[in-house]
C-alpha cells in the first residue's frame, strides 16, 4: 500500500529542494521536491477552466455557463433524464454548449439512463459509490484541463482531459483513467469511471486514445478542433483533431468520384491507433500528475511549482470500458514505471498474443475456437449474424422492434447468396440459417448470445466491422477498402451532403462511426446505386456478384478475405493486429476484470476468458493478483437495455464496474481482499402482464468472498474451468 500522508518537514525541504526532473515521454512523475515540469508530449497549451456547479467562489476565475459541472455539465440527475439542450445557434454551438451536450450524450450512450433499469436508485450521478441515494442532483465542482498529446505534426492530435473535483484531498490523493470506449470522444467514460472517480474525489484522467469522434468532410473540406468547434482544414492546421492525409488534389480527385463523403479518424488515420491506447493512457496519467502538482504543489525560489504528489503517495487505478478497459490493460502491461497500482476494468477487447496452450473449458465442455483478434471474429460475424438470425421469431431476437425492417427483410437473402458461394450449408432457409448458428457456436460464441445476434448486426457489426478493416490496413479514406465509405445518406440510400447542423454538432452527438451524427455506412460498389461507384447505404445494397439486396454481401466477404487471405492487404493487415496484441503480464498489479457472459460484440471465450488464461499462464507459478468475474445474464450495451426485449433479459454491467472499482481502491488504501475469480449469477427482471418490473438490488447479486463450489473459477494446468 502506498502512503499518502506528507509529513510537514518534507513538505517545508520541497520548497528548497532544487533537483530537477524532466518528465520523459512515458516516464516516471519527478521526484518529490523537483520542479515540476510540462510533459515533452503535450502539443501546444493546456486548457484549464473551472466549474463551479453553481455561484463561482473563485475570483477572476472563468466558472463556465449555467452553473456546469464537472460530471453532468451542469444538468444533474434530473437533466441527464431529459432530452439534450438546444443550441442557441444549431449551424455554430459554442465550446461550452458543445461539452454540456457531449457529457449528455455520451453519459447516456454507456449506461441505461432509465430510473426502472437503475438509474438514480443503483447508479447515477445522486448515487453515491457506495450506493447511497441522495437528494442531490449530483454535480461535482472542480477544475477541467485539456490538451493534445502529439508529436509536433499535428497527424496524432491525441485528446487528452484531467478533472480535479474540488473534493480533492492531497492527503489522500488517488488517480483514475477514464479511456473512452468504442472510437467516443474524450468525454465517452464520462458516466462509468469518469463519474465513480469524480464521485470518489479523485482525479480523472481521460482520453480519446487517437481514435475519438474525428470528423472530416472531404467535400466542404471543413474539421472539428480540441472543442469541438469545426473549421476549414487548411486554417485549423496542425490544430485539426484530424485531417485526412490528401493533397488538395487527391481530394478534389475523390470528391470527383465519390462526392459527400466523410473521413473519421478511427477508420481512416492510417496510423493503427489501437497500439497506442496504452500509452496514451499513460500520458493522460502523467498529465493529471502534472496539472495536480500545478494546482497543489509547493511554491519553489524560481516561481515554479514543486512536485508533491507521486507515484509513491498517490493511487492510480487504470479503469474503463470495452476500448477504454483494454487500453487499461495495456498501459499496465507496458508501465515500466510503476505509474498504476490497480486495475479495474469490465468488458475489455482484450486481445491476448498467445493461447496456443491454453484450454477453456465451460461445465466440462471445451471452447473449440479461442483468443482470436477482434478483426477475426468480427469479420466472421460480420458474414453470419444476419442469417443466423433469419429464422428465429422475433421474441427470440432481443431487440426486434428496434431493428430497421430493411435489415430483418434481407436475412433470407443474405442466407441464400451464404449458401450459393458455399459459406453456409442447407437447401432451405432454416438448414441456412441453423448451419450459420451452428458457425458461430463453433467460433466461439455462446449459446447466451443467440438472442443478441440480429439487433447487434443492426447497430453495430456492419460498421466496426469497416472501421477495423481500415485502421489495421491503414487504409487512405481514397482507397475506400473493399467498396466502402461513409456519409449522409438520403431516405433510399443515396448518399447526400451532410447536413450542416448535424455536422456542427457531431462533436456532442457523433461516436466515431457509423451510423452517427447523420453519417451512414455506404458499400461504393452497389449493384442498384443510381450510377457505377455512386453507392448506396448498406443496408439498400445489392451485391454485384449476387445482384440481390444481401446486406453489401460482397463488401463482407471482401473484409474476410483480409483476415483469411494471402494478399499485400491481408499481410499488412495482420502486422497492424500483431502490434496491438497483449501479453498478459500485468506485472504483478492487482486487477479486477469483469465481463457479461453474454456478450455478443465481444465474446467471452476471445477477450476475457482468454486473457486472463493468458495472464495466468505468464504468470507461471509466480505471483498473480488477477481475479475475473463473469457475470450471467449481461451483454456489451447497458444503453440497450431501453429496446425491447433487453430489460426483461439482460442486467446492467455498470453495477459491476462501480463494485470493481470499490473493491480496488479498499483493496489499495485498507488491504482488504479482492473477490476470487467466480461466476455471478444474476436474477433478470422477467416480464408481467403490466410490463417489466423495475430492477432491484437482488437482481444484481454481490460477489463472493468465498463462492460456492458450482460458481469458482479456476485455472489449473493450462485450463481455464467455468462453471455452467
Amino acid at each position: 500500500m502506498k502512503t499518502r500522508i506528507i509529513p510537514t518537514v518534507l513538505l517545508l525541504l520541497a520548497a528548497t529542494v532544487a533537483t530537477v526532473r524532466a518528465h520523459d515521454d512515458d516516464g516516471t512523475v519527478g521526484h518529490f521536491g523537483s520542479h515540476n515540469v510540462k510533459p515533452r508530449f503535450i502539443a501546444g497549451d493546456i486548457a484549464k477552466r473551472y466549474y463551479a456547479a453553481g455561484d463561482c467562489p473563485v475570483i477572476g476565475t472563468w466558472c463556465g455557463e449555467s452553473g456546469d459541472d464537472l460530471l453532468t455539465g451542469g444538468l444533474g440527475a434530473t437533466g441527464l433524464l431529459l432530452a439534450a439542450p438546444a443550441f442557441a445557434n444549431p449551424l455554430a454551438p459554442t465550446p461550452a454548449e458543445l461539452r454540456r451536450n457531449a457529457i449528455h450524450v455520451n453519459y447516456r450512450a454507456v449506461l441505461d439512463i432509465l430510473p426502472a433499469g437503475g438509474y438514480g436508485t443503483l447508479y447515477g450521478p445522486n448515487v453515491s459509490n457506495a450506493g447511497v441515494v441522495t437528494a442531490s442532483q449530483g454535480k461535482v465542482p472542480g477544475w477541467e484541463y485539456v490538451a493534445y498529446a502529439d508529436d509536433g505534426s499535428g497527424r496524432r492530435n491525441v485528446t487528452l482531459m484531467v478533472q480535479v473535483p474540488s473534493s480533492f484531498d492531497r492527503s489522500r490523493a488517488c488517480i483514475v483513467t477514464a479511456t473512452s470506449s468504442g472510437s467516443r470522444g474524450v468525454y465517452g467514460a464520462i458516466g462509468a469511471s469518469g463519474e465513480w472517480g469524480l464521485k470518489q474525489g479523485c482525479a480523472v484522467a481521460y482520453t480519446d486514445k487517437g481514435t475519438g469522434n474525428g470528423l472530416h468532410d472531404l467535400t466542404t473540406n471543413q474539421v472539428g478542433l480540441i472543442d469541438g468547434t469545426r473549421t476549414d482544414a487548411a486554417t485549423a492546421g496542425a490544430a485539426s483533431h484530424f485531417t485526412a492525409a490528401l493533397t488538395d488534389a487527391e481530394r478534389a480527385a475523390f470528391n470527383a468520384t465519390t462526392p459527400n463523403r466523410i473521413a473519421y479518424k478511427h477508420a481512416h488515420s492510417q496510423r493503427n491507433p489501437e497500439k497506442e491506447w496504452g500509452r496514451n493512457t499513460l500520458q493522460a496519467v502523467r498529465l493529471a500528475f502534472f496539472v495536480l502538482n500545478e494546482q497543489f504543489g509547493s511554491n519553489g525560489p524560481e516561481g515554479r511549482k514543486r512536485v508533491v504528489l507521486n507515484r509513491k503517495n498517490t493511487i492510480v487505478i487504470a479503469s474503463g470500458i470495452s476500448n477504454g478497459a483494454t487500453a487499461a490493460l495495456a498501459a499496465a502491461e507496458q508501465d515500466v514505471n510503476g505509474l498504476i497500482d490497480g486495475v479495474a476494468v469490465t468488458e475489455p477487447n482484450a486481445q491476448p498474443r498467445d493461447v496456443r496452450r491454453l484450454r477453456i473449458v465451460q461445465g466440462g465442455v471445451e471452447q473449440a475456437t479461442i483468443g482470436k483478434p477482434l478483426i477475426d471474429y468480427f469479420t466472421l460475424a460480420n458474414l453470419l449474424q444476419p442469417c443466423a438470425a433469419a429464422t428465429l421469431a422475433p421474441a427470440d431476437s432481443a431487440g426486434y422492434a428496434f431493428v430497421p425492417p430493411s435489415v430483418i427483410s434481407q436475412t433470407a437473402t443474405r442466407c441464400a447468396s451464404l449458401a450459393a458461394k458455399g459459406v453456409v450449408s442447407g437447401a432451405t432457409l432454416a438448414e441456412q440459417s441453423a448451419d450459420a448458428r451452428a458457425k458461430l457456436r463453433a467460433y466461439g460464441w455462446l449459446a447466451d448470445s443467440e438472442p443478441l445476434q440480429l439487433s447487434h448486426y443492426a447497430f453495430a457489426t456492419p460498421a466496426i466491422a469497416v472501421t477495423y478493416s481500415n485502421t489495421y490496413a491503414r487504409a487512405s479514406v481514397a482507397d475506400n477498402l473493399c467498396g466502402f465509405s461513409f456519409a449522409a445518406t438520403s431516405a433510399t440510400g443515396d448518399p447526400v451532403p451532410h447536413l450542416p447542423a448535424l455536422q456542427a454538432a457531431s462533436f456532442a452527438t457523433g461516436n466515431g462511426v457509423p451510423p452517427s451524427a447523420g453519417v451512414n455506412l455506404v458499400y461504393n460498389d452497389a449493384a442498384n446505386a443510381a450510377t457505377p461507384g455512386a453507392g448506396k447505404r448498406d443496408l439498400f445494397a445489392a451485391s454485384p456478384s449476387t445482384g440481390t439486396l444481401d446486406l453489401a454481401l460482397d463488401g463482407a466477404l471482401c473484409q474476410r478475405e483480409l483476415v483469411t487471405g494471402n494478399g499485400a492487404l491481408a499481410h499488412r493487415v495482420r502486422q497492424s493486429v500483431d502490434d496491438v496484441l497483449l501479453d498478459g503480464k500485468l506485472r504483478g498489479k492487482p486487477t479486477l476484470i469483469v465481463h457479461g457472459r453474454a456478450d455478443t460484440l465481444v465474446p467471452v471465450n476471445h477477450a476475457s476468458r482468454a486473457y486472463y488464461g493468458a495472464n495466468k499462464m505468464a504468470a507461471g507459478r509466480g505471483h498473480n493478483a488477477t481475479s475475473y468475474i463473469e457475470v450471467t445474464n449481461a451483454q456489451h450495451f447497458d444503453a440497450f437495455l431501453s429496446f425491447p426485449g433487453y430489460p426483461e433479459r439482460y442486467l446492467p454491467l455498470h453495477v459491476y464496474l462501480i463494485r470493481s472499482l470499490n473493491a480496488m481502491h479498499s483493496h489499495l488504501t485498507r488491504g482488504t481482499a479482492l473477490p476470487p475469480s467466480q461466476v455471478v449469477r444474476t436474477v433478470p427482471r422477467g416480464i408481467t402482464p403490466t410490463g417489466v418490473p423495475a430492477i432491484t438490488a437482488a437482481n444484481v447479486p454481490e460477489w463472493a468472498l468465498l463462492p460456492a463450489e458450482g460458481d469458482q473459477i479456476r485455472f489449473e494446468h493450462r485450463t481455464l474451468s467455468i462453471p455452467d
